[in-house]
């Protein structure tokens, strides 16, 4: 069961569970949702989200992902990140954590 997590609002992932999917706006601007691996997390955070509140870490298992996921390669941290290419359906998602 390999897990990626995927850093959003309070209002955002209740909105996608009363949909039955989360969307990012980065879905329709580059094609996937952007996530992490574990270790990737505190560096995601300090980058895009420092200064945002009221977030939730959604732990997704990608064995019950409806959408393809990819790893692909960022050149701005030199490491690969997994993408989601469609909605993350949020029966994938095992678990949430506030941050």
């Amino acid at each position: 069961m390999p897990i990626i997590y995927h850093i959003t609002t309070v209002a955002e992932w209740t909105a996608a569970k009363t949909k039955g999917f989360y969307e990012h706006p980065s879905l329709k601007e580059e094609g996937f949702i952007h996530c992490s691996q574990d270790h990737q997390v505190a560096g995601v955070l300090e980058r895009y989200f420092a200064d945002k509140t009221n977030l939730v870490k959604l732990v997704i298992d990608t064995d019950k992902l409806t959408t393809k996921y990819i790893f692909d390669w960022s050149p701005s941290t030199q490491d690969t990140f997994p993408h989601v290419y469609g909605p993350i359906n949020t029966d994938a998602v095992i678990d949430v954590f506030d941050i």
